[in-house]
């Protein structure tokens, strides 16, 4: 079968199988009959508003079924989804707006806060309008998604991929036709919004998450025999600490992948799950929303080259990787330096931004900042973030290594790294943490001399009874490094 547009794909889905489940959100369901229907209707009515081919509108829905019907009906007019969170603060939103330039604000009732039409939440179109099938278009962008950028100023990352897709081509997921996919992460983010589409648009039934609850989480994967799921490492480790007993109430031999990413994994928690489910269950993908260049391990390939977040895999990445020095020049394997990539098919090839330039060197190689060596079979390992490194009288601190650590204690739920300024070293550890069973700094300092060296450990802990990272697993460390600092 050839490349579809988007909207090609959703009605013959629907032809094909019109009763089968589409998305599952909690107690409500959709079909892929009224998914087709009801986007049909909605299209319309975001076409009376003004919404036309190569638009860009912002969604700020929460997790739901109505997240999806806003995206199809986007893209049956050849429009573009620019998801925002639905929490996002008011000065923040504006900010993206004025980058995006939308014709339609789509889960607000702001009606002064863009210059353009505003939906609320449940936002029902009207009921004589036709849910017959549009004329067929493609979307000249398939998604453009926010990033807050190294200077903290918001950025729109713009897919250079079309709203289409040939459904017979294996995905870079890994994610077959006609399975069931459980989403607990939240849409607004590149990779739950990218994954659970390419499920949808392959037939699987989406399992929604309206927000991520370990104990939740373990019941879905068990009720609906779940075969895909992405997690963030977050999850992954507050699935962990559910305990054995809990874990074993949940049958997941049916499970086929644990697709991680979107931070680094704690050797000791992939460990862990591999043992638990095995290694042709548990996979890693490293890669950017830019989509420059993607590496890919199994938790087989990792058992022998532990530590690794894979390798370019020519079947189904077409792009070069390298490792450079603080001059751009390539350094021998094995010496740590900036990771770039390169898309075969050149820069500029994969997405273009609003309002930032990428950091490339000559010939278009781009980095999303982070560095790592590469072994003699092109496995590529990690170290940090290149801007979150910590140099501590002249030492350099990874702030993965010293929270994977800190990870490690039973009564720690999450936690991040920074550092500080210090007269004498520039900079020391700091630590925030999330933690239960009444952990004390210096309980927790003793616990971490067996894993690191005097230097790493967090000269100075912040507990919390909150969650650290949000659930998608992502921290602004410049927010606590403020923090700390104005204590």
């Amino acid at each position: 079968m050839a490349i579809r547009s988007i909207a090609s794909i959703i009605n013959d889905l629907a032809t094909e199988k019109p009763d089968a489940v589409a998305i599952t959100v909690e107690e409500q369901n959709i079909t892929r009959l009224e998914l087709e229907l009801t986007t049909n209707k909605l299209a319309r009515a975001y076409q009376k508003l003004g919404v036309k081919a190569g638009d860009f509108a912002t969604i700020m829905l929460p997790n739901s079924i109505e997240f999806y019907q806003a995206c199809i009906a986007l893209w049956k007019l050849g429009a573009t989804p620019q998801p925002v969170s639905s929490r996002l603060p008011r000065g923040e939103l504006k900010g993206i707006i004025e980058l995006a330039k939308p014709t339609l604000l789509i889960g607000s009732d702001d009606e002064n806060i863009a210059d353009c039409p505003s939906l609320p939440i449940g936002y029902t179109p009207d009921a004589n309008l036709s849910d017959d099938r549009l004329p067929d278009i493609t979307s000249r962008y398939y998604k453009a998604m926010t990033s807050g950028g190294s200077t903290g100023r918001p950025k729109l990352i713009i897919s250079e991929f079309q709203g289409e897709l040939d459904t017979d081509v294996e995905s870079v997921l890994r994610i077959t036709q006609n399975e069931t996919h459980l989403v607990p992460g939240p849409l607004y983010h590149n990779a739950p919004f990218g994954f659970s589409m390419d499920g949808l648009l392959r037939g699987n039934h989406l399992v929604v998450m309206k927000k991520f609850n370990a104990e939740e989480c373990l019941n879905l994967l068990h009720k609906y025999q779940v075969r895909w799921v992405f997690m963030v490492p977050t999850m992954m480790q507050r699935i962990w600490k559910l305990g054995a007993e809990k874990r074993a109430t949940a049958n997941l031999d049916n499970m086929r992948i644990v697709l991680h990413t979107a931070g680094p994994c704690p050797a000791w928690l992939k460990q862990e799950w591999i043992d638990w489910l095995g290694g042709e269950k548990i996979h890693e993908l490293y890669g950017g929303t830019e989509a420059t260049g993607v590496t890919w391990i199994t938790g087989t390939q990792w058992l022998t080259h532990k530590g690794s977040v894979g390798k370019i895999e020519p079947k189904y990445v077409e792009a070069q990787i390298k490792i450079v020095d603080e001059d751009g020049k390539t350094v021998p394997i094995g010496t740590l330096g900036e990771v770039y990539f390169l898309p075969d098919a050149g820069q500029g090839s994969t997405y273009h931004y609003l309002g930032a330039e990428a950091d490339s060197l000559t010939g278009g190689w781009e980095s999303i900042g982070d560095l790592g060596h590469l072994d003699d079979e092109g496995y590529l390992y990690l170290s940090d973030r290149k801007k979150d490194l910590i140099v501590s009288g002249g030492a350099n601190i990874y702030p993965a290594e010293v929270e994977a650590a800190i990870d490690s204690h039973p009564s720690v739920l999450s936690c991040a790294v920074v550092g500080v300024p210090h007269e004498d070293l520039g900079q020391v550890v700091h630590a925030v943490v999330e933690s239960v069973d009444n952990l004390s700094e210096t309980t927790l300092q003793t616990y971490l001399e067996e894993f690191l060296v005097r230097y790493k450990i967090p000269r100075t802990i912040d507990l919390v009874d909150k969650p650290v990272r949000s659930d998608a697993g992502k921290v602004r460390r410049s927010n606590l490094a403020d923090a700390k600092a104005a204590s």
